[in-house]
């Protein structure tokens, strides 16, 4: 795996743990994130480095196969091009629904390239 999409993909797993930590003081509900300016500027900053570190991966190997990753770097665009048409709901949406399945797909990738690194190593063969 290249260097420069191991950096992007690590970026958008510590987007990913960022939204999350925002309500880890008790259970996600749409009423409280409408109500929380901040969170939701925060979740939609962090919307936007993952959309924006999927697009530099497509544009580097768009053999990487990552569901959703076209409709990310869309919604990325729009919150940055049409900040005046980005609905709590959409983001919402997103947040409940492509973030999780993001963030399963990168932790299998990297658990993936790093057991194939391990047992290179282990047999004398240290590229990856």
């Amino acid at each position: 795996m290249d260097n420069d999409v191991k950096t992007w993909l690590f970026d958008i797993l510590n987007a990913i743990n960022e939204i999350e930590s925002f309500f880890i003081d008790g259970p996600k509900t749409f009423a409280d994130y409408q109500l929380d300016l901040r969170t939701k500027r925060a979740v939609e900053r962090n919307i936007e480095i993952i959309g924006e570190a999927m697009n530099r991966i497509l544009k580097k190997d768009q053999k990487i196969l990552i569901s959703n990753s076209k409709k990310m770097v869309d919604v990325r665009n729009r919150i940055i091009h049409g900040y005046d048409t980005v609905s709590d709901e959409i983001i919402w949406g997103i947040v409940n629904k492509y973030v999780p399945v993001l963030q399963t797909e990168i932790k299998k990738r990297f658990i993936r390239h790093y057991s194939v690194l391990s047992l290179n190593c282990r047999y004398g063969y240290f590229y990856d």
